[in-house]
């Protein structure tokens, strides 16, 4: 059987690369942090965000453009707002 070709979105892709740029901004300040404390706390933190982001990805790489994209991509974007209202990075 034939495998089904994944549908793909342009304006999804640049999403995910905006996202990915994001992340690595956010991560670069993180491993900037002289205190190892603070650092553990707001890597902690920011995991769930990183997590989030990873899943979006895979899903897109592997299903394409799908009706469970937005929701990754509204679940990524909560918890990254969510990670930079309560910590100043």
């Amino acid at each position: 059987m034939a495998k089904k070709r994944r549908k793909l979105n342009k304006d999804f892709e640049k999403i995910i690369y905006s996202s990915k740029k994001n992340v690595e901004l956010v991560l670069a300040k993180i491993y900037d942090i002289d205190d190892e404390d603070i650092q553990k706390e707001y890597m902690g933190a920011f995991n769930g965000v990183v997590y989030l982001y990873d899943s979006l990805k895979e899903d897109y790489d592997q299903k394409g453009f799908n009706d469970n994209s937005q929701e990754l991509l509204n679940k990524y974007h909560n918890a990254f707002n969510l990670f930079e209202s309560e910590f100043e990075i």
